[in-house]
């Protein structure tokens, strides 16, 4: 496919304005001289006809939830409902603006309030702010509350934030980037926090916990109130990495395993579209205990029922984004939980759950499997069994492509060796499903009757495979004659 500049043709965009009944301005006498540009500009010329088509044809070269299944684990990449993108585009959403006072804005005041509730509700805390615009500005509002408190208790000696060996890599770097130092803490052999190197790790020098329950192998960790127990009386603050969530919303709540502070993605598990960068929203819940912490304003409502902005918070972490974080997407989450319900929401993570179980059962013969038993809302899956044909995950992932399926996440975690971690989500059919466990079974065929295919793949993609080490580390991101 040709790029704009190689499209382009001299004069095909070219236009002018009527001059009658407009002022002549001389440009030469309004801006400076210094100012002059004395190079063409550069820009490719093209009709708008040209200029559609272009991006028509690129945007059939992409993928996402609207084109098929996007089995990313860890993710929660789902099929996004229309009537969210309906609901944020209301006028009355999408046309006022963050400085209007507030009894202009009442409608917007509501459901921002509204929506703190709910998610205090489905967590089991007390109180949330919307402000953090994405799941990893989520983990570092709440670990800022986490050392906030402990400031304010005059507790200083604690600089370590312990992590699980399989956590996401963005909780030891946000324990990082706020000052901490971290600690990481080992998996047993079920996949699970190992308790006795808790215990060894603890100690007066620890803030906190980082934890998501399932974990990131899609384990339920079936001994998080001894954690918990063993978190709180160490001194240190249990937080919950919401990532997972859509495992467990409606049927458990990380505030009765005993986590202090979460953060939920919206844009994942109250089902915004996300890929590409955003948009998102890290929504940050606390205990009764952490209100006064929590980001400034949060919006409140008065005796007589008017919705307003509390700026009055001394020990506030102060703003971690402008405003009120990003609006559309919690009016998108609201009207996903609005549409729901909370049996919907439950029958959201026992899908979810169902799902991730059938595709896991289907390939167990086929595919290492190395944690049995029933997992949550995703799985990992290996390559161990197609490596004496040579075959790694990263050629199962390209040969997947051949069949129409962006490949599920892959080396991770990375405590497990060639992960394939496979996340269907709750809103793909039965017969996806089935077709994606048969393509699976016909992939894992070829391995061992034709390993050179699977190797070689992907076949039908417009690139094929490509290096991607060089390609990570000297990209070409702009276009040269």
């Amino acid at each position: 496919m040709k790029l704009l500049f190689e499209k382009s043709v001299k004069g095909s965009n070219f236009f002018r304005f009527p001059l009658q009944n407009l002022p002549v301005i001389d440009l030469q006498e309004t801006i400076p001289e210094e100012h002059w540009r004395t190079s063409d500009l550069g820009i490719p010329e093209l009709s708008e006809a040209e200029a559609v088509r272009h991006y028509t044809e690129l945007s059939h070269r992409a993928f996402g939830v609207d084109d098929g299944m996007y089995p990313l684990g860890s993710c929660t990449m789902k099929y996004n409902p229309k009537i969210n993108e309906w609901a944020a585009s209301l006028p009355g959403f999408a046309n006022i603006h963050p400085y209007q006072k507030t009894y202009t804005v009442q409608g917007a005041l509501e459901l921002l309030y509204e929506l703190q509730i709910m998610l205090s509700v489905i967590g089991g805390m007390d109180r949330f702010s919307l402000q953090p615009a994405a799941g990893a500005h989520g983990e570092m509002t709440g670990i800022m509350i986490v050392r906030a408190w402990h400031q304010s208790r005059g507790d200083h000696k604690r600089n370590v934030i312990l992590v699980p060996d399989s956590a996401h890599g963005t909780n030891p770097a946000t324990a990082s980037v706020v000052g901490y130092k971290v600690r990481e803490v080992k998996s047993n052999a079920d996949g699970r926090v190992s308790l006795d190197d808790l215990k060894e790790k603890l100690g007066d020098d620890v803030a906190g916990l980082m934890l998501t329950n399932p974990n990131t192998l899609g384990l339920f960790e079936n001994e998080i109130l001894e954690i918990s127990r063993l978190v709180h009386e160490a001194g240190g603050l249990l937080y919950y990495d919401g990532a997972n969530l859509n495992a467990i919303v409606g049927v458990a709540r990380p505030g009765d395993m005993g986590f202090d502070i979460v953060h939920y993605n919206l844009h994942k598990t109250f089902a915004t579209p996300h890929g590409g960068g955003g948009p998102g929203a890290g929504a940050v819940g606390v205990k009764k205990f952490l209100i006064p912490f929590l980001p400034s304003p949060i919006v409140v409502k008065s005796k007589d029922g008017f919705y307003n902005l509390d700026y009055d918070r001394p020990k506030s972490i102060g703003k971690v984004k402008t405003f009120f974080g990003n609006f559309g997407v919690c009016v998108k989450a609201y009207t996903y939980i609005m549409s729901l319900g909370g049996e919907g929401l439950k029958e959201v993570s026992q899908h979810a759950v169902l799902a991730a179980n059938y595709i896991k059962h289907h390939i167990a013969e086929d595919y290492d499997i190395p944690h049995q038993g029933i997992c949550k809302h995703e799985f990992v899956a290996t390559s161990e069994k197609q490596s004496e044909q040579g075959i790694r995950t990263l050629d199962i992932a390209k040969r997947l492509m051949d069949f129409g399926y962006h490949p599920p996440t892959i080396y991770f975690p990375l405590i497990v060796h060639e992960a394939m971690m496979i996340e269907p989500t709750e809103t793909e059919s039965k017969e996806r499903l089935d077709n994606f466990i048969a393509v699976l079974k016909k992939i894992a065929q070829e391995c061992r009757e034709n390993p050179e295919l699977v190797k070689s793949a992907p076949h039908s993609t417009v690139i094929g495979r490509v290096d991607e080490t060089r390609a990570a580390r000297n990209p070409i991101l702009k276009y040269q004659e």
